[in-house]
């Protein structure tokens, strides 16, 4: 636990103290659940700013390095300090924010810091329990390896986008924003780490690793039952609008309500228990709607495999869209819940700042935000861990706000040489 922890009586993160130096960009989500979890994260920006401080959207709709709301969600609880390695100064500070840390997130371009003498290749030779982790677009090695890539293209390349789309396929697949591809990256590569990070331990502290995190690896073991279809089946999987790409086209799963919210059936609404089933058609006859579904062959549909009697189950579920049709979104979420069915509104983001359920997790975080004169609330982590929570540290940093705290208080150099810094364009 650090010293501020102590101090503030705070328990310790699953990763307290854990000394994780970032650079680059393709690494920015693994850098921000680390630093969450309890790590000491430093990243190491250029003096223009890492890219998503240069994307949208900003505080009060102002470009600004600093007011850049997707870094913000990006950087929490991270320190940030610039730095130019392309100079002599530059690479040796660099040298003694290497030695300083435990691990290395590498989201620089692929091979360029070994190639300035700056990589795990020197480093991980000086200190081989270090760990070092690679994210890039397509790995270290194979016949794609210096392709350009975005977002974009990974999550063309790697599967998701053929999968996602609508009934249409004239209209051509589609992608969701948010960059997902480095969403993904992001969340393997912190698996890696910790995975490297037992082995270290177990092995006295000693056996470092050098993780090879390709984002395409990642994009494409993330492509739900598209690779199961194909591989055990046969079949691709088909776009669908607003529900899961699936082998077979099956009934919508989200309908209009009389409120004029939607609300979403998964799986269509069909049951995956008899007791259940039930419950909903007892529901239905309340309501007159249940048409035919007291015919015994939609109970045995239930237990079939979905990818067989197609025609039955699609009945099945167009007969519950058109009785939701005629009830509130709300009225259909609580008793369909209340069944035990997994229906939900179809909610505009907002929404959920207004839900007690969030409240009672303690799910959201409230903190500053650069540029913001009020607090804000920030998305929490997706877990909680009883004995080390998961916490915003600080709030995300302004573009080199922790150069002196980090060059004079961590590495020891004089006040007086980050002027000189600064003029030389080194920081």
């Amino acid at each position: 636990m650090t010293s501020e922890a102590i101090e503030q009586g705070l328990m310790a993160g699953p990763v307290e103290g854990l000394r994780v130096l970032e650079i680059g960009d393709l690494g920015e989500l693994a850098g921000k659940l680390l630093a969450d979890a309890g790590a000491e994260v430093i990243r190491v920006e250029p003096r223009e700013g890492a890219r998503s401080r240069h994307r949208g959207p900003y505080v009060g709709d102002r470009a600004d390095v600093n007011r850049s709301l997707r870094f913000a969600a990006a950087n929490t609880s991270k320190r940030s300090v610039t730095l130019d390695l392309g100079s002599d100064e530059g690479a040796a500070l660099w040298a003694e924010l290497v030695a300083w840390s435990e691990v290395v997130i590498d989201g620089s371009a692929v091979g360029s810091l070994d190639e300035a003498g700056l990589g795990a290749a020197r480093f991980r030779g000086e200190r081989p329990e270090l760990i070092w982790c690679a994210v890039t677009p397509f790995g270290q090695e194979g016949p794609w390896r210096d392709w350009a890539s975005n977002d974009l293209v990974q999550l063309a390349l790697g599967g998701p986008m053929m999968s996602t789309g609508y009934d249409d396929h004239s209209l051509p697949p589609i992608r969701s924003d948010g960059e997902h591809s480095l969403a993904m990256a992001g969340e393997y590569a912190v698996t890696a780490i910790l995975a490297a990070l037992w082995l270290r331990d177990e092995r006295g502290g000693e056996l470092g690793q050098f993780v090879d995190l390709s984002t395409h690896d990642a994009v494409s073991a993330t492509t739900e039952g598209s690779f199961p279809n194909w591989e055990y089946l046969g079949k691709p999987v088909q776009r669908q609008t607003g529900r899961h790409a699936a082998a077979e086209r099956n009934a919508p799963w989200q309908y209009k309500c009389t409120d004029g919210d939607y609300i979403m059936l998964m799986g269509g609404g069909v049951p995956r228990d008899n007791r259940i089933f039930a419950g909903l058609l007892e529901w239905m006859d309340e309501h007159d709607a249940a048409e035919d579904l007291h015919d015994p062959k939609y109970v045995e549909v239930l237990y079939t495999d979905p990818t067989r009697n197609v025609e039955v189950r699609n009945h099945v579920s167009e007969v519950l869209g058109r009785f939701v049709q005629t009830l509130t979104a709300e009225e259909v979420y609580r008793r369909g819940q209340s069944l035990h069915l997994p229906w939900g509104l179809v909610r505009r983001p907002e929404q959920n700042l207004d839900d007690p359920h969030w409240d009672e997790r303690e799910f959201w975080w409230t903190g500053e935000v650069p540029g913001h004169d009020e607090p804000v609330r920030y998305p929490g982590a997706p877990y909680k861990f009883a004995k080390s929570p998961v916490r915003m540290r600080r709030r995300p940093p302004l573009l080199g706000e922790h150069n002196h705290e980090v060059y004079v208080g961590e590495l020891g150099r004089a006040s007086g040489d980050l002027a000189r810094l600064a003029a030389d364009g080194v920081i």
